[in-house]
């Protein structure tokens, strides 16, 4: 079977990291079937979520296949590359990413495995599930986008901790810090990760997607700027179907059906 399955359940598009074996650890070309998989979601209108998973219930993933990375007498500029043209295309596609993005941890999530995670707008985790940026531990740094998400997400003295020590943290610790929000049991973890996922497909679409996008804009601009910036988000969803459905079935008291425009 492939090393990265891409599945459709109505609209919500599966992504599950297929290597149980060595722990789900991703290969360049892993990478480039993931992000060209993202770049198509985002055009295809028939794909209104996207859940990131690993098959197994050991490991998530953990983190790049070391085979493939450049090692002994590569030089520098080609180790960047590895990275920057390659391994962090994901978080670069994902940047631009405004449909709702659920990473489902089943097991262990190490460096740039727990980037990986990290790099989607909600975490869900089995019970079993751990995290570590365990790059200190090898020397190195996060190289994978770790040093800019876990600040954002758990606050920077929580982040230093976890990065300077390469410390796991468990499932219920992570939900208690903000990292992950919910936890389940492995039984558990992908029906619910699908039940939160299909009640997002069935919310209005163009309100949800500029949620995201005012929410992610508003970290890099001043209360004026964004303001503004939502005065136009607002007229725009104002004018869409979906908003003149909801209003219309708030008064009827009945359920909204929504189309997604």
């Amino acid at each position: 079977m492939s090393d990265i399955l891409f599945q459709k359940v109505g609209e919500i598009a599966v992504i599950t990291l297929n290597r149980p074996k060595v722990m789900n650890a991703f290969t360049f070309d892993m990478i480039n079937q993931w992000a060209d998989a993202l770049d198509e979601y985002s055009k295809d209108d028939s794909v209104d979520a996207v859940v990131l998973t690993g098959a197994g219930e050991k490991a998530f993933c953990s983190g790049v296949d070391l085979n493939d990375l450049n090692m002994g007498e590569a030089k520098a500029i080609e180790r960047k590359n590895d990275l920057w043209q390659k391994i962090h295309r994901i978080a670069l596609t994902l940047e631009r990413f405004d449909k709702p993005m659920i990473s489902a941890v089943n097991g262990l999530a190490i460096g740039a495995g727990m980037d990986m995670s990290l790099m989607c707008d909600i975490r869900f985790a089995s019970e079993n599930a751990r995290f570590a940026e365990g790059y200190i531990k090898v020397g190195l740094i996060p190289g994978d986008g770790g040093s800019y998400y876990l600040p954002r997400i758990v606050g920077m003295a929580k982040a230093l901790e976890m990065l300077w020590t390469g410390d796991f943290i468990h499932a219920d610790e992570a939900k208690q810090i903000g990292l992950v929000n919910q936890v389940y049991s492995s039984a558990e973890l992908m029906p619910k990760t699908m039940e939160f996922a299909e009640r997002l497909v069935n919310s209005p679409t163009m309100a949800l997607r500029l949620i995201k996008r005012a929410a992610y804009q508003s970290a890099n601009l001043d209360l004026r700027t964004h303001l503004d910036l939502i005065s136009s988000h607002f007229v725009v969803v104002r004018d869409s179907e979906d908003h003149k459905e909801a209003m219309a079935a708030m008064l009827e008291k009945r359920t909204p059906q929504f189309t997604g425009k």
